[in-house]
């Protein structure tokens, strides 16, 4: 919901990610929470523990849409508010970036989805691959992920400042919500399997 909104709001508002104007105590909160995510997340995933990891990236995430509550960029339609908005949706573009970065270890495929919906190639996460290796072990052949996270191909682990003046155009939802009949019938299958 927060990278739609996000986007939304800048394709309507402007077309691309705007320059920043003046910001605000608020606005260098929710900035700073998000950089010192980097350490925390990533200290979480060194020490193998995922589910903390995710949960630290969520609350903020979290905290991004409790900064949407309270700036209320969707009310900023005045003329003279413009730059406020501009300033308001230019954190949000941050925000919404650096918290891709810290979830595309867990969701490559949807980190690259949001990559291209505030403009960028679609390229934040180096895509994993399942491959049969049969020389290890009793040489029985079994799966392995794996992928290519050669130099250059993983993004750095660190906050990286977005680009005003990137199109950003309405988008379409990276994530859609499944109906419960869905959840029941998935649940049902993973249940028989084991």
């Amino acid at each position: 919901n927060l990278v739609n909104r996000t986007a939304s709001m800048i394709a309507k508002s402007f077309g691309e990610i705007p320059a920043p104007g003046r910001p605000e105590p608020i606005d260098t909160a929710l900035l700073e929470a998000v950089a010192g995510g980097f350490a925390e997340v990533g200290g979480l995933i060194e020490r193998h523990r995922q589910r903390a990891a995710l949960g630290e990236a969520m609350r903020l995430v979290g905290e991004a849409n409790a900064y949407v509550t309270r700036t209320e960029p969707y009310k900023l339609k005045a003329p003279e508010q413009r730059e406020r908005l501009a300033t308001v949706l230019h954190t949000l573009a941050q925000a919404v970036t650096d918290l891709n970065t810290m979830l595309s270890p867990f969701l490559p495929h949807s980190a690259n989805d949001v990559d291209r919906v505030l403009g960028g190639d679609g390229t934040v996460a180096p895509m994993p691959r399942i491959e049969e290796v049969e020389d290890l072990d009793d040489g029985d052949p079994y799966p392995v992920i794996t992928g290519d996270y050669g130099a250059g191909r993983v993004p750095i682990w660190e906050s990286r400042p977005v680009a005003p003046g990137t199109p950003v155009a309405k988008p379409t939802p990276v994530f859609t919500k499944l109906d419960e009949d869905v959840v029941e019938a998935e649940l049902a299958r993973l249940r028989e399997q084991a």
